[in-house]
């Protein structure tokens, strides 16, 4: 395939997301990266994406790099948006509204209002609008999600999902700038811990199974008393294809690190996968024996041997599975140009309606939270 042109905006000098991106991007050798806004600070930004090579499309703002590249005779392909949740939204519409395919990280946006938005807008200009829920790019989640699609553990009864770490628990680092943010409503929202880590973890439970969720109950608190927002939430859900699901997220668990991992529970079988142990996947089929499947491993499913690179026993981590959605938007670009029908096993990047369903969830959660758990439509209107 030609390569494709790619540009971003923010993830600039000392960005932790930054770095994965360009990693992610450039490791295929399908995207070219070619421009960036990387800093709210104009001449900084300008300075460090020469640096890494921009030259001349070194921008100082995400508005001079719109302008540049839509006067550009071969402007950029894709544009990833990196920059502070509260300006996802209009930098997505400006650009996709400019003619060019955009993945942006979560949240997608800070309404449901937005995000409803920008679905339409995706869907009117027929311009990709992709989300950064990076995690489902690893390769045995797709094979796992591959094992549920085909039957192995047949229908599903119960999903459970995590994500859980320890690194908000010190109260005294409580009023560390770093940290305050993120439970400051101001700032953040109207959700703390489950609009930062929980949508990754019920994104995941809706990718692996292929179900959407229709309804929710949440149990918030913040276990630090000087937060605004929730610290820990434990949510139990419904969803359209039957299956039962529970989902615990915190930033106080001491102890856990990363913490994000699934297990799927069917009539036939159930499956376990952990992100810190990404390359295995744990298979028990009913009155089985319990089975590792190993990333790399011969005959596995397409969606697991097109995105893994490494042999067998080497690990694969972050950036790879970032990769994967690149390697996936780039399929999909690709398609679009020639007007020819995507690979299936590509055709996996999560989607501006994937960011939209998280942000209602993010709603219910905190308004089924000052409910003492009521239970919740989950669906954003346009999907009910």
């Amino acid at each position: 395939m030609t390569k494709l042109k790619w540009g971003m905006i923010g993830g600039g000098d000392g960005s932790q997301i930054g770095p994965a991106h360009r990693l992610g991007a450039g490791l295929d050798g399908l995207f070219e990266f070619t421009a960036g806004a990387l800093d709210h600070r104009p001449e900084e930004g300008i300075l460090y994406g020469q640096s890494l090579g921009l030259e001349d499309r070194a921008y100082g703002s995400w508005q001079d790099m719109l302008a540049g590249e839509k006067a550009q005779a071969n402007p950029v392909d894709l544009v990833t948006v990196a920059t502070p949740n509260s300006t996802h939204f209009e930098i997505t519409k400006a650009f996709l509204e400019g003619g060019f395919h955009v993945l942006c990280e979560k949240p997608m946006t800070m309404t449901i209002e937005e995000g409803e938005e920008i679905v339409k807008i995706s869907r009117a200009t027929g311009k990709i609008c992709a989300v950064n829920y990076g995690y489902s790019g690893y390769s045995l989640v797709r094979h796992m999600k591959a094992m549920v699609a085909r039957g192995y553990i047949g229908k599903v009864r119960l999903v459970n999902a995590e994500f859980a770490h320890g690194h908000h628990a010190d109260a005294a680092d409580a009023d560390n700038p770093r940290v305050r943010w993120r439970y400051d409503p101001a700032q953040a929202g109207v959700s703390a811990q489950f609009a930062d880590c929980g949508i990754h973890a019920l994104h995941m439970a809706s990718f692996v199974t292929g179900q959407e969720v229709t309804k929710l109950s949440a149990d918030t608190i913040s276990c630090i008393d000087v937060r605004e927002l929730e610290d820990d939430a434990m949510v139990n859900f419904r969803m359209d294809g039957g299956a039962v699901g529970r989902l615990w997220t915190s930033s106080i668990a001491i102890g856990r690190q990363h913490g994000l991992g699934i297990q799927v529970f069917g009539e036939k079988g159930g499956l376990r996968w952990s992100q810190e142990q990404p390359n295995q996947l744990f298979y028990m089929p009913l009155g089985g024996r319990l089975q590792i499947i190993e990333r790399g491993e011969a005959n596995l499913s397409p969606e697991a041997d097109r995105t893994t690179r490494v042999t067998i026993g080497h690990s694969e981590g972050m950036p790879l599975a970032f990769a994967n959605i690149y390697t996936d938007l780039a399929e999909a670009i690709h398609a679009r140009n020639e007007g020819r029908a995507i690979d299936p096993a590509a055709d996996l990047y999560p989607r501006a309606e994937d960011g939209l369903r998280s942000m209602a969830a993010v709603f219910a959660v905190a308004q089924s939270g000052k409910q003492d758990g009521a239970w919740l439509d989950a669906r954003p209107p346009m999907f009910k």
